[in-house]
């Protein structure tokens, strides 16, 4: 009786919780900030949203008949973003998810004390514990570079961004040192992860959590260990796990091309990122996770969290690595120096937020073809409604190969050849050494690479040989 009484309560609670959340607003205010209300029970008398995606939970919001309106959109496009990705699905799935969620709340509920060590009384025999604790098996290499995500998330029942961020704010003390609410925390991670569109195939909540993961691993780097501080620490993590919070699946040139809200909002300039910081900043607010810190000390936050998630406008890339180029050359950064630090963290989120090539084969071919699906995705959009097709996005005239090729010798190897040089360590050269062997495989993969060369002829089964990560050595120490 006591059990079925516990679950009857979880039940009525979640289902409470999800029913009344609804989407958020933006708005310019005087001080050009966009702010974040987040409303219970409005009506579409009261508020008319846009016919794409609102800031915010879209999918609670378009359960509550809200009937969508277009709003400065292209005239010839309607697209809706709520379903750019989806993939068709029956009626039947609907209760399948909404049990998923219980399911996943109940874990939660099991995994806060898994995680602080604490004994497990009385637990709730709905999950094959086993998947917990394979889970907390993983956790324990967390700081290794070849840590699978996937896996974890799947473990983890799709709650990866939540069980492994809680990790490793515990990890760091960081729990106890800033005084966090349990309740607020956990509450703050789940609508993070909620708020990622799970139908996007690469901007979702698995690649925030392999971000966050990357991010730890750069944490624990010599130069940074011995020089950051806590509340750098606590910034780097949250700035990882929220850097792409709510990422419609498009990127900027789509947005400003089919006059989105967004766009005009935030001027054309580093719309998506301004709209990441800008919505998990109405997340901390929401949850009032910082309501015990003095409120210039809650600013702050808000404020290097927005410069931190800025720094991964990959427009501005240029920018920063030249900055970043200069300070090496002249070797001036000073980690003592509270402003160095902070360009060192931007750093690490750039590099972490394209890390994806510099994984194992086995890794990063999977994040390649996800990112691709969904450039891809985005130019069958476009073609659909006769608009210009943005670069990488034409399936006709691009190829994974090939855009895994260019991403890399462009973006990803001048970046990550600066990383080495300011942290010349284990970890910095064997991702290094992946990122050359993945390069090597996906130039074998391209036709044009292969026929026109009769020199590779020679040796064909060598050409199309995956690199094996066995060949590498671990980026980095188990935790």
């Amino acid at each position: 009786m006591g059990i079925a009484l516990i679950w009857s309560i979880i039940t009525i609670l979640v289902r409470w919780f999800f029913s009344k959340r609804r989407g958020a607003i933006s708005y310019d205010s005087s001080d050009q900030t966009a702010l974040y209300i987040r409303m219970l029970a409005v009506t579409n008398k009261t508020i008319k949203p846009s016919f794409v995606f609102t800031p915010g939970d879209v999918r609670v919001r378009s359960q509550v008949g809200f009937e969508p309106e277009r709003r400065g959109s292209h005239p010839y496009l309607g697209v809706d973003f709520r379903t750019l990705h989806s993939r068709a699905e029956s009626a039947g799935t609907i209760p399948a998810r909404r049990i998923q969620r219980l399911f996943s709340f109940q874990r939660h509920l099991l995994s806060s004390r898994l995680l602080r060590g604490a004994p497990h009384l009385n637990p709730l025999h709905i999950l094959d514990e086993d998947y917990c604790g394979q889970a907390k098996c993983m956790l324990e290499k967390v700081g290794s570079w070849n840590f699978d995500i996937f896996l974890f998330d799947r473990l983890t029942n799709g709650n990866g961004l939540v069980f492994l961020t809680f990790n490793l704010l515990n990890q760091y003390g960081l729990i106890e040192l800033f005084q966090l609410d349990m309740v607020k925390l956990r509450r703050f991670l789940v609508l993070v992860q909620e708020d990622y569109h799970n139908q996007n195939p690469y901007h979702n909540a698995v690649h925030a959590a392999d971000v966050t993961q990357a991010m730890h691993c750069y944490l624990r780097e010599p130069k940074l260990a011995e020089s950051l501080t806590s509340f750098d620490i606590l910034l780097g993590l949250l700035a990882a796990a929220t850097h792409d919070l709510d990422h419609p699946g498009v990127n900027q040139p789509f947005l400003i091309k089919t006059n989105h809200y967004l766009a005009a909002l935030y001027r054309n300039t580093s719309v998506l990122e301004n709209h990441h910081w800008r919505s998990a900043v109405g997340l901390l607010r929401e949850t009032e996770l910082f309501s015990n810190l003095p409120a210039e000390d809650s600013l702050s936050i808000e404020r290097q969290l927005g410069s931190l998630i800025l720094a991964t406008d990959i427009s501005r890339q240029n920018e920063y690595l030249s900055r970043f180029r200069t300070h090496l050359d002249e070797n001036d950064l000073c980690l003592g120096n509270a402003s160095h630090r902070h360009f060192v963290l931007q750093m690490a989120l750039k590099c972490a937020d394209i890390c994806n090539p510099c994984r194992p084969w086995e890794l990063s071919k999977q994040w390649s073809e996800k990112v691709t699906e969904e450039f891809f995705h985005q130019g069958d959009i476009e073609k659909k409604h006769k608009l210009e097709i943005s670069p990488l996005c034409d399936s006709e005239a691009n190829t994974i190969a090939s855009v895994q090729i260019g991403f890399m010798t462009y973006v990803v190897e001048p970046l990550f050849a600066e990383w080495a040089r300011f942290s010349d360590t284990r970890l910095s050269q064997t991702m290094l050494g992946h990122l050359g062997l993945n390069k090597a495989s996906w130039s074998a993969m391209e036709p044009e690479a292969s026929g026109s060369s009769e020199e590779g002829e020679s040796e064909p089964g060598r050409a199309t040989e995956e690199p094996s990560s066995r060949v590498l050595s671990q980026g980095s120490q188990e935790s």
